[in-house]
């Protein structure tokens, strides 16, 4: 597989009508997208040679993506903004090249704005998982 480029890593957010229609979260220079899953111990007296075991299936799955970017006033940014403010779950999907597209409801933990004066206005976002997600193989 050739390298891909970073700029084709997307995170896209739904408009909440059906059929749901996602928009590019405008302005992101940097994104990361992570997928966790905590294991539980089941390791026992009788586990052998003292190995230990973990329960599968038995931990939480999560995913937390973060970005950051530039403030550039568009539709996807006031659909983040309204779902900031409201503390709902929104739709996202989030596009990963020559990998596949992970869909389902996200909460905006963090919602940060700055800028110098002689420099653009930025924003930085963090979503967290808020139920199951699907996958999608591209």
């Amino acid at each position: 597989m050739a390298g891909q480029k970073g700029r084709d890593v997307l995170i896209k957010i739904g408009d909440g009508e059906t059929p749901e229609v996602f928009a590019t979260v405008a302005g992101i220079r940097a994104k990361t997208i992570s997928l966790n899953a905590r294991t539980v111990d089941g390791t026992s007296g009788e586990s052998p040679e003292a190995w230990r075991e973990l329960i599968a299936g038995a931990g939480v799955k999560s995913a937390s993506v973060s970005g950051a970017g530039v403030f550039k006033d568009a539709g996807s940014d006031a659909l983040i903004q309204q779902a900031f403010f409201a503390q709902a779950a929104k739709s996202f999907q989030l596009v990963i090249p020559d990998f596949g597209v992970l869909q389902g409801p996200f909460l905006v933990e963090a919602l940060d704005y700055s800028g110098d004066h002689d420099g653009e206005a930025a924003f930085a976002i963090t979503l967290a998982s808020a139920g199951a997600l699907s996958f999608t193989s591209l």
